[in-house]
């Protein structure tokens, strides 16, 4: 080897082999202890798209969970732009790729920086900010496969092609688009990337469906980035000292998830790319959203803490048509218990009549109701082995429940409600 080079070393348990890339080197070594040893320079991870590859596959094969840190931070964190000026620039313009991972990553890493100062009411931990679980959702989507290309007509994200790769094709990564890049160019909208910055953002060739600029993204979706917006002039604005830290909170995570809420609701335009899915992954997507919108009535502080343990029971490959949870083999006790818990309270929706959450506009309140409600339901579930008959009995309640709180004062009726119930489940969970 000669003098100079440098050596990657990647120990973890893929197997024993060495990979020669250019005139870089990688050593996978078998081990008893799974560990990662990363001496990946930034020059040399631009230069090299398969050392990545490489690594991100050592990284995966380290948990049978989802896998959403790196070191204690998202996915491939330390090789993202850490200032506004590392990223690509033409004629002054900022012109950031969001097809490739590292870049679209580095846009929620900027985003965070320049967000950082205006919220100390969120905690004293510099990961406290609500802007994480974004970050960190987009790991996942990278460590499970979810980025890459569906459709099988090119290898992008695939480990025999581009693994930062996000194709425009991607279900997933089209629905991240919208919690990235109008995030992104709405903090720039507002100054917090510097005065006077402008961005456009690049697309590949052919693909003419996504927003690439404010002003376009501001009339294809008025009303997330008009959210968006609101959001990062509230930060400005939360300065006033005789407002308590917790006030100030409530207000930002009010304002934060409204905008994240409206995101998802905009991303009804990526429906067309879920027809190269399994049923089962698409079943997946929509318990997904659903969830979102619970999560967003509770206006959730979604640091990078919180959102960790939300995110690591996530399956941590694309779903296939013969997958049936809990009983998923290379799926681990966490992803099949988050697979069937998403699988039931689907059909606690369908009965309630609230399939598809994220298509339709709750008041606050409401919402809040089911998602106590729901989360009630998961407790449920993961406290006891919810064994046929006792599933019944337990959901039943739940539903009772839901009608007292709707108003129905039918308890005297309770045993034909019951009974309906018990039909309904029964013929559910048979399906």
């Amino acid at each position: 080897m000669a003098k100079g080079e440098r050596v990657y070393l990647c120990v973890c348990s893929c197997g024993s082999e060495h990979v020669n890339v250019g005139r870089e080197y990688i050593s996978l070594v078998s081990v008893q202890r799974l560990s990662v040893l990363l001496t990946l320079t930034l020059s040399a991870v631009m230069l090299h798209p398969t050392v990545l590859g490489l690594l991100l596959a050592c990284a995966v094969s380290l948990s049978s969970s989802a896998v959403v840190l790196e070191n204690g931070m998202p996915i491939l964190w330390a090789h993202t732009a850490g200032q506004v000026t590392d990223m690509p620039i033409q004629e002054g313009i900022l012109t950031p790729d969001p097809w490739n991972y590292l870049q679209r990553m580095s846009l929620l890493r900027l985003t965070i920086s320049a967000t950082d100062p205006f919220l100390g009411c969120m905690g004293g931990n510099a990961t406290d900010s609500p802007l994480w679980g974004l970050a960190l959702q987009l790991g996942w989507m990278l460590t499970s496969g979810r980025l890459a290309d569906p459709t099988g007509t090119t290898t992008c994200g695939l480990q025999t092609g581009d693994t930062m790769c996000i194709s425009p094709q991607s279900w997933w990564g089209c629905v991240n688009y919208f919690t990235s890049v109008l995030p992104f160019l709405s903090a720039a909208q507002q100054g917090f990337m510097g005065p006077g910055v402008q961005v456009q953002m690049m697309v590949p060739e052919g693909v003419t469906d996504y927003c690439t600029t404010y002003t376009d993204c501001a009339a294809k979706y008025a009303d997330p980035m008009t959210k968006w917006d609101a959001f990062f002039q509230g930060l400005s604005a939360e300065t006033d000292p005789s407002v308590s830290d917790n006030e100030k909170k409530d207000n930002l995570l009010g304002l934060y998830w409204d905008a994240q809420t409206s995101s998802t609701h905009a991303t009804a335009a990526c429906n067309d790319r879920k027809v190269s899915y399994s049923s089962t992954e698409k079943n997946f997507m929509r318990s997904w959203l659903n969830s979102a919108e619970y999560v967003s009535a509770s206006r959730f502080q979604s640091s990078l803490e919180k959102s960790k343990v939300f995110l690591e029971p996530l399956p941590s490959r694309i779903l296939q048509e013969a997958d049936v949870a809990p009983n998923i083999a290379d799926l681990s006790l966490e992803e099949n218990s988050t697979l069937s818990t998403f699988s039931w309270l689907d059909r606690i929706n369908t009965l309630l009549g609230m399939a598809d959450t994220h298509t339709h506009t709750h008041t606050h309140t409401h919402t809040q109701t089911h998602t106590l409600s729901f989360l009630r339901l998961i407790l449920i579930m993961s406290s006891s082995r919810w064994v046929a008959g006792d599933h019944v009995e337990k959901s039943h309640v739940y539903l009772r429940d839901q009608r007292e709180r709707q108003g129905d004062d039918g308890a005297a009726d309770d045993e034909s409600h019951r009974s309906n119930d018990q039909l309904h489940l029964r013929r559910h969970s048979n399906n």
